[in-house]
């Protein structure tokens, strides 16, 4: 993947210089922000195909960071952080954030986990020829070559992670998906006890389909085994 801009936001310089360095040597060219505002002005000015966020930067944390780039782009975004807690990682996805490691990291993890985000985000929004089928289902309406999902004619704002599942489920509605199937799909990496991550995202969709105020539910939990469209 050549001409991929990577854009890495952490106030310590030589946690920053050590991951440019190792993506650099993958071809990827590196920007780097050395706090919160910093890092939104990088990405108000200049295209970056994905970002490396620490949570704890001055200025402005790295949630309030994706808050505010979520309002306008999708283009991946990995923390990396010191903050191990599950309520911190739980909390980064929710926001927006589309992977999360912890400090002290590998390297040689981070780079594969970069390279499995771009290779999904490139190949989700540049399809081949063979265009995916728009999907309707009474007022719900999910457009793939658009990455856009309607509810009785409201925009609904999903992460690419969230687009990924709804689409995968409602694809093949009444169809069970085990967790660890959703996550292999859509993460496209192996499974190691990635179930919080699936059901955080999955809460998050409901949520943002107004399920508990529907009698309706798009998602349907299978206990015990996992998640279907019940389309």
């Amino acid at each position: 993947m050549k001409n991929i801009s990577i854009l890495i936001a952490d106030d310590e310089e030589e946690i920053a210089d050590l991951i440019a360095f190792h993506l650099e040597k993958e071809g990827y060219q590196c920007f780097k922000a050395s706090d919160g505002q910093e890092a939104v002005r990088f990405v108000e000015t200049q295209v970056f195909d994905l970002l490396i966020l620490d949570i704890m930067m001055p200025k402005m944390d790295g949630y309030e960071v994706t808050r505010r780039i979520r309002e306008q782009h999708n283009m991946p975004i990995i923390f990396l952080s010191a903050k191990t807690s599950d309520f911190d990682k739980v909390q980064g996805l929710v926001i927006g954030a589309d992977d999360y490691m912890t400090k002290p990291f590998t390297p040689i993890e981070l780079v594969a986990r970069v390279n499995a985000q771009l290779r999904r985000f490139i190949n989700l929004n540049h399809p081949q020829k063979d265009n995916k089928t728009q999907l309707e289902f009474g007022g719900l309406l999910i457009s793939p070559d658009q990455r856009t999902v309607t509810l009785y004619d409201e925009d609904i704002e999903l992460t690419p992670k969230e687009f990924d599942i709804l689409y995968l489920l409602a694809c093949h509605p009444k169809k069970v998906y085990s967790v660890e199937n959703i996550f292999q799909q859509v993460w496209d990496e192996a499974y190691f006890e990635s179930g919080n991550t699936v059901m955080v995202h999955v809460r998050t969709i409901r949520k943002k389909l107004k399920e508990d105020n529907r009698t309706h539910k798009w998602i349907k939990t299978v206990w015990g085994v996992g998640y279907t469209f019940n389309g």
